[in-house]
């Protein structure tokens, strides 16, 4: 099956601290693009298609004057594999705070839980099945 989300921005006030952040939440490095200021995107883990094309969703960090980190509005979540809890902790180890811990939401949901990360956005973890 298609993704119907094919792309999300991350608002961020400091892409550095960003990039620090999501960096050891999803223990990825993340990289600046050459003309693309105030942009960053994940880049690629060992064996992967360095363009990043194998990637069916994903996200950049983007910091620019028109877009402000919040709880409201859309919630991105991220695919934890099968440790929910480990990315929800490496967030707060990170800068983060929990919001919400790994609680398992029936077969049809899986597992999710909630972050604020280090700009003050919420954001999703979500794990298949239980955690």
């Amino acid at each position: 099956m298609d993704n119907l989300i094919v792309w999300a921005d991350v608002p961020v006030l400091d892409l550095d601290r960003a990039m620090r952040f999501y960096g050891a939440v999803l223990q990825r490095p993340f990289v600046t693009m050459e003309g693309m200021d105030g942009v960053a995107l994940p880049g690629p883990n060992e064996g992967e298609d360095p363009s990043g094309q194998d990637m069916s969703v994903a996200f950049d960090l983007v910091q620019r004057q028109e877009v402000t980190p919040s709880h409201e509005g859309c919630t991105i979540y991220l695919e934890a594999g099968d440790d929910a809890r480990g990315m929800l902790q490496r967030a707060a180890e990170a800068g983060g705070e929990i919001l919400s811990p790994a609680a398992f939401m029936g077969e049809m949901v899986g597992t999710i839980g909630f972050f604020q990360d280090s700009e003050g956005n919420r954001i999703g973890v979500h794990q298949q099945g239980g955690a």
